[in-house]
């Protein structure tokens, strides 16, 4: 009988004898405890297949754990990485220096502070903001570096707003390079950019692979990056500048 619908009805009998009581409650009690032992061992065995499910998937998982498990893991741990991070009350380093060396170093640090506040699947690879921060500042010893914090030469089009410095060539230009209260936040705004602007879209698809794959590829990046800059040999520029700095 299908579940949900009315127990049938049997046609009347008029000529049929009235059973005895007695022997109808006997039929019904028979009747009744066949379909209780028969719904004890559906509901047993029913159990008992859930149960071997859930103990293949246990040891499945914990064994031999598919990629979708590693990586929500991952996520989960990377959440409350940055939820200790930020109760800790970390504050941004010091960007100091006074030479080449010191300026790598400076720059070193700050992005790894950055790195315990941010995603990781939005943090760029160190070696290429350190590159990129010494060929935009000529090591940080450029005016908009020294005057400004401006490490990597963003412009900036709303000059009303947004606080910025005039190209000395080009005072009347419609444009200015932005200014940071620091360095570091200048690092931020550029890695910001990296991560939302549309014209690296195809730079954040190559970074998640890479991040997927464990490794990176500094040069598959690069050319990823390329309205960054007009000058067509900037990938190269900078990874040369990886190489003879012995970046990681």
């Amino acid at each position: 009988m299908p579940v949900g619908s009315s127990a049938p009805i049997e046609p009347k009998r008029p000529y049929a004898k009235k059973s005895r009581p007695t022997s109808n409650k006997n039929v019904m009690v028979k009747h009744d405890t066949n379909k209780t032992n028969n719904t004890v061992k559906w509901v047993l065995a029913t159990t008992l297949i859930v149960a071997s499910v859930i103990a293949i998937s246990f040891v499945g998982g914990t064994f031999h754990p598919n990629t979708y498990t590693i990586e929500k893991l991952e996520e989960e741990f990377h959440k409350k990485e940055l939820t200790q991070v930020k109760s800790l009350g970390l504050t941004e380093p010091e960007f100091e220096y006074n030479s080449k060396q010191e300026f790598l170093i400076a720059t070193e640090k700050c992005v790894e502070y950055l790195n315990y506040t941010t995603d990781r699947y939005k943090r760029v690879p160190t070696s290429i903001i350190i590159a990129m921060a010494g060929i935009e500042s000529a090591w940080g010893t450029s005016r908009f570096a020294t005057e400004g914090n401006a490490l990597f030469g963003v412009r900036t089009w709303d000059l009303q707003n947004v606080p910025h410095m005039k190209a000395r060539g080009n005072p009347d230009a419609s444009w200015g390079v932005k200014k940071y209260s620091t360095k570091c936040q200048s690092v931020q705004d550029m890695i910001d950019i990296l991560n939302r602007h549309p014209a690296y879209k195809e730079f954040r698809i190559e970074r998640e692979k890479q991040l997927d794959a464990g490794k990176w590829n500094y040069r598959e990046l690069m050319v990823r990056m390329s309205a960054w800059s007009t000058n067509p040999d900037y990938a190269e520029i900078i990874l040369q500048a990886i190489v003879d700095n012995k970046l990681p």
